[in-house]
This record gives C-alpha cells, structure tokens and sequence, in this order.
C-alpha cells in the first residue's frame, strides 16, 4: 500500500529513537552512528526552512510541468478545461510517485507535488459538480486519507482536517436553519469523537509509522471541540449564518452554557494534561485558555494591552513561583527535574544572553599580580638565562 520502502520506514521509527537516547546521553555518539549506518532511512528534510525552500522549487517544477502540458494542448483547453485538471493533478501523483521511488519522504519537493495534485482534483471535481461543496469536501477527504496512507505525508493529514470538518459543515447547511442552530454541536461532537477514536487507534496501531499522522488528527479533535463551543465563535457564526443580528439586551441560545464551556474545558484540558504527563495537551490547554481570555476582553471589557501583558506576567510569576517550590524536592511523576529527553541548551544560552544585555555583564579581566618577578640567575619567571 505504501510508496516507500517498508523497512526502512521503519528504521526510520528507530533512527529517532536512538537520536532521542543518544541526546539523552544514554548511549554514545559512536552507538548512535551505528545505528544510523545500518538502518538506512528515507530522505528527510527537518529543517523547515529548508523544506519550505525545496517545496518552493517543486511548486516552480510543478508550474513548469503544468505550462508545458498546456501550451500542447492550448487549442484544447478551452472547451476541455476540466480535462486538463484532471490531468494536472495525475502530473502531481506522478511526480509525488517518482519522489517516493527515489526515497524521498516530507523533503519538500514531494511535499508540493502532493498537495497541488490534491487541490488541483478538488478543482476539477468542483468544475463537474458545478462548484457543489459538499461533494467538494467529501472528495477531498477521502483521497487526503488515501494518499496519506500510501505516502505517510502529514500535509494530507492537514487537509483531511480541513475537508472532513467542511463536509459536516456543508452536509448540515443542507438541511438549512435548523442544521446551522446545531452545528456547534455536531462539530463538537465529531471534535471530541475524532480523539477517542485516535486514542484507541494508537493503542492498537499494527503499522507504527503512521502514529504522528493519528496524533495529529488526535489533537485537532481536541481544537476543533473547544473552537465549537467557545462563545465568540458561536456568537458571530449564528449572526453570519442565521442573517440575524443580536439585540443588546439579549443573548444566543444556551449562552449560560458556551460560558461555561469557554471556561471549562481549557482547564480541563490542562489538568489532564499535566495528569497524564502530556505536554501537547498542556499547551493545546493553555492556548485555549488566553482565546478564553480573548473572549471575555471582546464582549465585557476594555483593557489596554499593557495592563494584560503586567497581569499576565504576574500570573505566570506567581505559577511558575510556587510550582517550583511544590515540586523541586519530587523525584517521580511531575517533578522539577530537567528532563534527559530534551535538550537545554538552548534555553542555557538564552539565559546566558539575557543575564549579559540586562546586567552588563563583561568577562572577566586578568588582574595584575602584586608579585614582581626579578631576575632569576638559571630559570623561573623572570629569568635571564645567566648562569
């Protein structure tokens, strides 16, 4: 089913490990290296910036392709357009096929490949169905899952994201005003199902290479269940899709319980994640928790930004103040511990920097002896070299 070669997408899964062991410092840079040679991996490209530069050079190579096809075909194009959109996103499969076959996996180039050929489908399906959305979106998530499963490129994980939550948007503007009153709803729902279904899929994952692309869909789940209960965007889309304005002394349907659930679910999140030891929820939680915030500041006050980020900064002191006091003694479970798994570094060297520019710091300078140094008769400081 998948492009790349099995075994070494697997190795790859063991390459991170030992990466992860040996900037742990459990084994050696030599045992590392070991491991590395004998476990030939897929081309990967982890810096992003590299990667955005490669896709742009696929997205030039992927025009280029594109232009040529058309410039044969011009006399074609104008009665068969929809055709020539077919054949474009075929060009991206292809391309993305040849990408695989020569090891290449998230490099950039394939990246470009892949998801053009998957926008460029959904164009031509649109152009059949007469720009019908739900089509549209049903289409795309089916091939975004597709090609995930055969390319194990995450980018397909972010348009399955997109295009599986607009068809049960789209699906529920069909039915009309009473599909728009419960799409908050709905969409909370398949939020907070998309996350137990993960859950359970990545218990009992038989191909673990397809484990950060389930994770991913996991914590959008998470998102997509707070961003469709929190009150702000429940507010403005019931004025944007319903065409009613709310009156200044009235309020939405069940308002009492998106206030609530603005609230609520951003520390229920963050318990849990501390509970459970998952940093990703932690922070999903505490995001969350500032849109909250946000909320509140865009309906009942009016605060400078300055006074949010005093406050904001004395409410961090105070958390990371008395968290340390609670838990530096603690040897197991959350714990103030460093953590070997994660290199620190780079935070000594922002400490570093910080300390220099607020302080002033300067290096030490040599400070003259008070000992003089005569002339010695055969050797030692100061000596003439007589005898």
């Amino acid at each position: 089913m998948i492009a790349l070669e099995k075994i070494k997408v697997e190795n790859q899964l063991l390459v991170e490990e030992a990466h992860a062991l040996y900037k742990a410092r459990f084994i050696s840079e030599e045992q590392f290296k070991i491991v590395q040679k004998s476990h030939p991996t897929p081309k990967k490209q982890k810096n992003i910036l590299l990667r955005l530069g490669f896709a742009f050079l696929g997205i030039l190579l992927y025009s280029s392709i594109c232009g040529f096809i058309s410039l044969l075909g011009l006399s074609f194009i104008d009665d068969s357009f929809e055709v020539f959109l077919f054949i474009f996103a075929a060009v991206g499969f292809a391309g993305a096929e040849f990408f695989a076959k020569q090891n290449y996996s998230e490099q950039g180039l394939d990246d470009s490949f892949l998801i053009g050929a998957q926008l460029l489908l959904a164009g031509a399906i649109a152009t059949v169905t007469d720009g019908y959305e739900m089509i549209i979106a049903l289409f795309a998530t089916i091939v975004s899952v597709l090609t995930y499963l055969r390319y194990i490129n995450r980018a397909s994980v972010v348009i399955f994201c997109t295009a599986s939550t607009a068809t049960i948007a789209f699906s529920l503007f069909e039915i009309g005003v009473i599909g728009k009153s419960i799409l908050p709803f709905v969409l909370m729902i398949y939020g907070i199902g998309l996350y137990f279904i993960c859950d359970k899929i990545a218990i009992n994952l038989q191909f673990p290479f397809y484990q950060k692309g389930i994770l991913l869909v996991k914590y959008f789940g998470l998102i997509l269940f707070y961003f469709s209960g929190n009150y702000l965007i429940v507010r403005e889309l019931s004025v944007e899709l319903l065409g009613s304005e709310i009156p200044t002394n009235s309020d939405i349907s069940f308002a009492w319980f998106f206030y609530a659930f603005t609230f609520i679910v951003p520390t229920t999140y963050i318990f849990y994640g501390v509970k459970l030891l998952d940093r990703a929820l932690v922070w999903i939680g505490f995001l969350c928790f500032v849109f909250a915030l946000y909320t509140v500041d865009f309906y009942f006050l009016e605060v400078a930004g300055e006074i949010y980020l005093i406050t904001a900064g004395l409410l961090l002191f105070a958390i990371a103040y008395f968290s340390i006091k609670k838990l530096k003694d603690k040897k197991e479970g959350i714990t103030f511990q460093p953590d070997r798994f994660i290199n620190s570094s780079d935070f000594l060297h922002t400490e570093a920097l910080i300390l220099t520019s607020q302080f002033g710091l300067k290096p030490e300078t040599t400070i003259d002896s008070p000992m003089e140094f005569g002339g010695g008769g055969f050797s030692g400081g100061g000596s003439t070299g007589g005898y």
